[in-house]
């Protein structure tokens, strides 16, 4: 699995990759955050990180599709997956090896928005004046909630060796998890506590719990299970080269 992971990290950064996706998203968001009135920080009356845990998801579900595509089409379109599945490796470890390597790229991107927050730190009046726990829980949750697309994209791009095809079957399930279970809830026919259900089934509804600084444990149970329900879909979708 290290071998993997370490393949995949380096072919990220020895190309332009790993540096397109990382200044696409940090220039996006710094726009975002900091140039364009209708989202910028200097428009709030108040010190907060609100505007980067809102926009990420969004950027997140393009950024992470397009990471993700390559993970094994590109593998299957070059007949390379052959005799990556003939080095001594299990299907799981190969997957795994992918999954952490995308996620630690991911992570790489979020680091240097950590300047953000000691901006908007020192920005406060008085300097400190930011709830802090709730931004390293967002910082959590984004995580988490990254993870999760990136488990969706493997998944995604182990179906078919075309990887524009990957791309957009990763933005539909990253759009149908994230949003579609809570605009299905606001149909009027679900009345009483079945609106709540339904929600509980879409990633956003957990997000935003962790998002307000308090780590439940049901939320992180639901990521989890959320990442190891595509990594064991995108297991049987490579074992059905066997069948």
């Amino acid at each position: 699995m290290l071998s993997i992971f370490k393949k995949e990290i380096n072919s990220f950064f020895s190309s332009l990759i790993g540096y397109i996706v990382i200044g696409v998203f940090l220039i996006y968001l710094s726009l975002m955050m900091w140039v364009l009135p209708d989202t910028s920080i200097f428009e709030y009356s108040y010190a907060t990180l609100d505007q980067l845990f809102d926009l990420s998801p969004l950027i997140f579900m393009f950024l992470i599709p397009a990471i993700t595509m390559r993970s094994f089409a590109e593998e299957k379109q070059s007949g390379t997956i052959e005799l990556l599945v003939t080095r001594p490796l299990t299907d799981l470890q190969i997957i795994l090896g992918k999954f952490l390597a995308c996620v630690s790229l991911l992570i790489f991107a979020l680091i240097p928005t950590l300047i953000y927050y000691i901006t908007v730190y020192n920005l406060g009046s008085p300097v400190g004046n930011i709830d802090s726990g709730a931004t390293w829980g967002s910082y959590l949750g984004l995580i988490m909630l990254g993870a999760g697309f990136v488990s969706m994209g493997i998944f995604a791009s182990s179906l078919t060796k075309n990887q524009i095809v990957a791309f957009i079957i990763a933005i539909f399930l990253c759009f149908t998890f994230y949003w579609l279970f809570d605009m299905v809830s606001r149909a009027p026919v679900f009345v009483g506590k079945i609106d709540d259900i339904i929600q509980m089934f879409g990633i956003e509804y957990h997000y935003r719990s962790i998002s307000r600084g308090v780590v439940d444990s049901r939320d992180v149970v639901y990521f989890l299970s959320v990442i190891a329900f595509f990594i064991a879909a995108t297991k049987v979708s490579l074992e059905s080269r066997k069948w």
